[in-house]
Parts: structure tokens; sequence; C-alpha cells
């Protein structure tokens, strides 16, 4: 998927920003500027993993979206982590998931507060990066999570699972189900959304495999995790692909909306869907016999795990180099290349294990 053009980045920044920052951001890419961010912001200093840990932080969440079920649940996650650790947690965002100009805004009001932290999902690779490397400039860890930012704009992305893992497994749930045969789609959720574009291009490589010949991904739509437009996408998709045999849905808006439109259709039990869900949205769908299996992890430890990074990052424990080593809620973590942190392998629910899970 292509990135947004510079106008619309830099329209983006100037809605959302003061005057200086957008004139920084809009004055033009350079080679260096772009190697800069493709690099993990590099942190002054060395890490003590034995250094004590800070109290009395206060660490901004900053999702896609707020009042979005998937990270209601995961901020959840960041905000008891928080408060056992002895700090404050804040939450703001925009209501939409494809408002990046106003994550923008909420970067440099978090920024003006002088927060100790930021923990981001960017709806953008690059939209953000000018604010956040401005937080930066004043001493604020940035960390995203669920979705990344280019590395040079902040100091670590904590990543619900490897991206690859995530790709690649998504493709063998759905080709397994319609028999390794048929026209499938993917249902994303916005175009720039940075970790979408990343497994849809790992599902893209995986189909080249010889064992998905008889597969052909005939589209990719987008719904911009938008229950309603998820929805009018699912239902255009079988319109324009009456052949069609099975959807991707890589986001927990897009699945859930995907198969409450294939439950009450003709397709339910014809087309079969795949991707990224909460056990309690899908868990009648995979009773009904829409959906067989799909998979996640759990979004409340993604949270949790994002405020430890943070935390560890302000107390001097990291700096968000690669190799270094934390311990999070008794679990040890490597830094991997550009500052990444895994939380580890995804889940797959279906009917025999999915009333074990609540989220």
């Amino acid at each position: 998927m292509p990135k947004p053009s510079l106008r619309r980045t830099c329209a983006a920044l100037a809605a959302g920003t003061s005057l200086a920052l957008a004139l920084t951001a809009c004055s033009g890419t350079t080679k260096n500027d772009v190697k800069n961010d493709n690099n993990a912001a590099a942190t002054a200093g060395k890490a003590d993993p034995h250094a004590v840990t800070k109290k009395g932080l206060t660490v901004g969440f900053l999702p896609k979206q707020v009042n979005n079920p998937y990270f209601t649940v995961a901020d959840r996650g960041g905000e008891k982590a928080l408060t056992g650790l002895g700090s404050t947690y804040k939450e703001v965002g925009p209501s939409s998931a494809t408002d990046t100009a106003g994550q923008v805004s909420y970067v440099n009001t978090l920024t003006q507060q002088q927060v100790n932290g930021i923990a981001v999902s960017a709806q953008d690779p690059g939209a953000l990066c000018t604010a956040l490397k401005q937080a930066m400039k004043n001493g604020i860890k940035v960390v995203t999570y669920d979705s990344d930012t280019s590395p040079g704009c902040r100091n670590a992305f904590v990543s619900q699972a490897s991206a690859e893992d995530l790709g690649r497994t998504e493709v063998r749930l759905l080709a397994q189900q319609i028999g390794y045969r048929g026209e499938i789609a993917i249902l994303s959720a916005a175009q720039t959304a940075t970790n979408q574009n990343t497994w849809i291009g790992y599902m893209k490589d995986e189909l080249k495999d010889p064992t998905y010949r008889n597969v052909r991904l005939v589209k990719i739509a987008y719904g911009n995790d938008d229950a309603q437009q998820s929805f009018q996408q699912t239902q255009g998709l079988l319109q324009e692909h009456p052949d069609l045999k099975g959807i991707i849905s890589p986001t927990t808006v897009g699945i859930k909306a995907a198969a409450q439109y294939l439950s009450g259709s003709k397709y339910r039990g014809k087309v079969r869907l795949t991707g990224l869900g909460t056990p309690d949205d899908m868990r009648k769908y995979v009773k009904n016999g829409t959906v067989d299996a799909f998979e996640l992890w759990d979004p409340a430890r993604l949270g949790d795990l994002a405020a430890r990074t943070v935390v560890a990052l302000a107390s001097g424990q990291i700096t968000g180099r690669a190799g270094e080593t934390f311990q999070a809620d008794g679990t040890t973590y490597t830094i991997g290349k550009d500052g990444v942190i895994n939380l580890g392998k995804p889940t797959v629910f279906d009917a025999k294990n999915i009333d074990q899970f609540n989220f």
C-alpha cells in the first residue's frame, strides 16, 4: 500500500501542530531524513538493568481511536500496570481511526503537559514523526504499540507478535478452511495503517508459495476501522466477486463487521472468514458456524508491556538499543533490531477453546 503523499502528511501536520513544527515538517524530505527515520532513535547514556524503577511518572496513552473495544482493553492493561508501578496513567486520542491530524495534536498536547512518557498506536508511519521527535527532545520517552511509526520517531516499538508470523499464519488459516483453492480478499483498516500494511505484505509473500497456486487474492478493501464502513465493504466484496471463497480481516473492527454481514446472509458457511478478533466479539460467530478459526494476542498484555517499556526507559533500565533485556511482570524481553519488542506468539481461537477466554 502506498504511503500518504507529502502534501497529505504536511496538511495533517499543519492542522495539528504549531506553525514552527508544521514548517519544519513540510520544508521537504531529504535522503538523510528518510535514512534517519529508518533507524531507531538513539538514546543518550548507557542502560543500567539494575536501576531502581522510578515512581510518580505520568504516561499518556494515545490509541488510534478511543472507545474502540480493542484499544479499551489494551489501554486498561496499561493503566493497571502503571498503577501497580506507582505511576499515573492518562488516555487521550481521536474518535476516528483516520484522524491523523488529531493524533499529532494530542502528541503536542502531551508534550506541552510535560508527561514522562507517551505510548502511541500510530495511524500513519510518518505523519507523527515531527511531533514525536519534539517530544523526545523534551526528554519524553516514546513507545509505539500495536502500530508503529518509522523507527527514528520513537524509542521502542512493542509489537503484538512477529509481523511475519501474523501475516503468514492468517493466510495459512484461511487456505486450510477453503481447501487451498479459490478467490480471497482482504478487509483492512486504513490504507495508511502501518501494522496492517506490514502484515498484508507478508500475506502477499506467503501467497507466492506454490502451496497456494490455486488461491488468488482479488482485492484489498478498506473499512477504516469503522463498523458500518467495514460491513458495507464486506457486502461490496461479495457483490463484486460472487465466487469469493474467503476473507482475511486483520482488524478487530473489520472481522466483527464482516462476520455480522456473513452471519445474516446466504454466504454464511460458504465464504470463510478469518483474521484478528477478540474472543468476546467473535464467540457467537464461531458458535453459529460463520467463522471456523481466527487469531489474536491478549490486548491487555500488549498495553501492559507498552506501559512497562515506557517506565523501563524512563528509569534508565533500557535505552531502546538492540540486545538490551529487561524484566516485565516476571518475563524477560529482549529488544530486537530497530528497537522492536515482540509480545509473543498469537493464539488461534476456535470452537474448542474460545470459551476459555474472556476479553
